[in-house]
């Protein structure tokens, strides 16, 4: 069963959103902010079990014809459908329990306190019928927006309290590049999704007009990056996300070589955009938690 639950919620989910949030606490404290670590702590188990309840109640609302996979029958389905489900109840409690201890402690601050109810009603959006945006085809958008925006900006809201135009700067490519990633992750799975009518972004898109379009999402994220000197933000802070830049171009490069009829290694593209995204976040993070 727990397996099955990893199939849901991949540890690589989970390890993102953390790498991205810390980087998030690192540009708070760039700037001049002392990081309360409980805080911190207790913000990110809040983000990690929002999630993995947003990934969980996403899976228990697919129709019941749509199975997880092969020779998975009605019966099978179904008592996973409840396991899901109270574990999906046992995530979302222990979420609001760590707002409500951030609250009852007045270690978190409105703004802080607005970016959650904001990602908690995206997650609603995503997860949750009528709207349920991982079954439309617009889920990708929303866990993009997530990874790349919404976690970083909530960590260093609750250190800092107030914005800043850097954190725009950092979080706006790397949601480009969250992107790219979550739209290679539809490839491997493009024929089965089609067998049992599962939409992704990748089936909505087709392939024809998915791959230019992760294309221009990593060459604007990079381009985005290139422009740090134009918007007054120290190169020295920079840098290190171009050493993520050969993985980038090999996975453009792998994915065209796909397209153009060569075999695929699917596990390998895939490796390829979680290091691009995972690498770049990873990277600015220590440049800002050192400096």
């Amino acid at each position: 069963m727990i397996p099955k639950l990893f199939n849901v919620y991949p540890p690589v989910h989970l390890l993102l959103a953390a790498v991205t949030y810390t980087l998030g606490a690192g540009i708070a404290r760039y700037l001049g902010y002392s990081i309360n670590f409980a805080v911190f702590g207790e913000g990110l188990l809040a983000l990690l079990s929002l999630q993995g309840a947003a990934f969980f109640l996403a899976e228990y609302f697919r129709l019941p014809l749509a199975a997880l996979a092969d020779h998975e029958s009605p019966r099978q389905r179904e008592k996973f459908r409840l396991t899901l489900l109270q574990v999906s109840f046992a995530t979302l409690t222990l979420s609001f329990v760590a707002i409500l201890t951030l609250l009852f402690t007045r270690t978190i601050n409105i703004l802080s306190s607005a970016l959650y109810v904001v990602t908690f009603l995206s997650m609603v959006a995503y997860a949750i019928p009528p709207i349920r945006l991982s079954a439309n085809g617009y889920g990708e958008l929303v866990l993009a927006i997530y990874l790349g925006t919404f976690v970083p900006a909530f960590a260093f809201l609750l250190q800092s309290g107030v914005f800043h135009h850097l954190l725009s700067f950092v979080t706006f490519p790397l949601t480009l590049l969250a992107l790219a990633f979550l739209l290679i992750l539809n490839f491997p799975t493009f024929a089965t999704d089609l067998k049992y009518g599962r939409i992704s972004l990748l089936t909505r898109l087709t392939w024809q007009r998915a791959i230019p379009i992760h294309h221009l999402l990593i060459l604007l994220a990079y381009l985005f990056f290139s422009s740090a000197l134009l918007l007054n933000i120290p190169w020295g802070m920079i840098w290190p996300v171009f050493l993520t830049l050969p993985f980038a171009v090999v996975q453009v490069l792998w994915l065209q070589r796909i397209a153009n009829g060569r075999q695929p290694v699917w596990n390998f593209l895939s490796a390829l955009s979680i290091a691009t995204f995972g690498l770049s976040a990873y990277f600015l993070g220590m440049t800002f938690w050192l400096r």
